[in-house]
């Protein structure tokens, strides 16, 4: 098969399309036929030689597909259509999905748009849901509304009777973030979200943070958490360390939680797979939710979409087209 290498850990310049062994399948796993894939931080990381997969997991990068069952496992049939997170592998023509972690690609979906979901709303649901306790009525804050998680967390937490507050540093951002149902869009390259939020709740705050920043958001972040908030910290796009007030975590009874979906153990991602179909493949179905696209790549042009990814100017998903 063909895949995406990189030469050696650095720039988008080291990825190359070439030769590469065809995946070797392990029990419950099945062969899927990549038609596309999709770009993550993790992706750029690991590139750069700062995010090493886990123990067994591909050497080959990409977490996301969707595409056609070659040689079946489980419940599939040889053609089915599948989207799937995965913990490597997916820029590549083939690649081995966990037969028990994989989900039917919406029948009014393309290629291209069902992987922009499988990455972007697990997580955003194993956070707000599974983790976060997500309820009708709650008040949540989205950091990075427009990315793809951000834009995936807007549209359940919607979904599921939540006011949504959400940041973003362009206009063209903010406004995807009202558009998805965002009732309050910051810059927070302008103003500061602290004074937005709590002005926005009567001074009572967020009953759950999603917060791909990390230290430089820590405090503004415990100020304006409502008691008994849930924080989740899913990346660190600011710094890890800081200067860091602990004392709101006691004063309000918080929660903090850290977890990457990659290292999830394999009986969670089932559980998280089966409580997100039941709450989402039937709003694809009706359009009630959906992945938001930014652009589509050849899979030989996966530099380019590196580049994008580094530049910050996505709006959803990068998406990698497999041919």
């Amino acid at each position: 098969m063909k895949a995406i290498l990189v030469k050696k850990p650095g720039g988008p310049e080291e990825l190359v399309y070439s030769d590469a062994p065809d995946p070797a399948l392990k029990d419950g796993e099945m062969l899927v036929r990549v038609r596309a894939t999709a770009v993550n931080r993790a992706d750029v990381l690991q590139r750069r030689g700062f995010y090493p997969p886990p123990p067994g997991a591909p050497e080959i990068l990409g977490l996301e597909l969707a595409g056609d069952v070659v040689q079946p496992a489980g419940r599939w049939k040889k053609g089915d259509r599948v989207m799937a997170v995965v913990t490597g592998g997916s820029y590549a023509q083939l690649a081995a999905v966990p037969a028990d972690q994989a989900l039917p690609i919406p029948a009014n979906s393309s290629y291209e748009q069902a992987a922009a979901i499988p990455e972007a709303f697990e997580t955003a649901y194993l956070n707000l849901f599974n983790l976060g306790g997500l309820m009708s009525g709650d008040t949540v804050l989205i950091h990075a509304g427009a990315s793809g998680v951000g834009s995936a967390a807007i549209q359940l937490a919607r979904a599921a009777g939540a006011r949504v507050f959400t940041t973003a540093g362009s206009d063209d951002k903010l406004k995807l973030c009202r558009d998805l149902g965002a009732e309050l869009a910051i810059n927070y390259k302008q103003e500061k979200f602290r004074e937005r939020v709590l002005a926005a709740t009567g001074n009572r705050g967020a009953d759950i943070i999603l917060d791909f920043i990390g230290a430089p958001y820590w405090n503004d972040n415990l100020a304006v958490a409502a008691r008994n908030a849930r924080l989740m910290l899913i990346g660190f796009l600011g710094t890890t360390k800081g200067e860091l007030d602990l004392g709101p975590l006691l004063q309000k009874a918080m929660t903090v939680a850290a977890t990457t979906l990659r290292r999830l153990p394999p009986a969670q991602k089932v559980d998280l797979v089966q409580a997100l179909s039941a709450f989402a493949l039937g709003r694809f179905e009706r359009g009630e939710l959906k992945p938001v696209v930014d652009s589509v790549y050849p899979i030989e042009q996966a530099a380019e979409a590196h580049r994008r990814m580094e530049s910050n100017r996505n709006l959803g998903k990068i998406v990698l087209k497999v041919d």
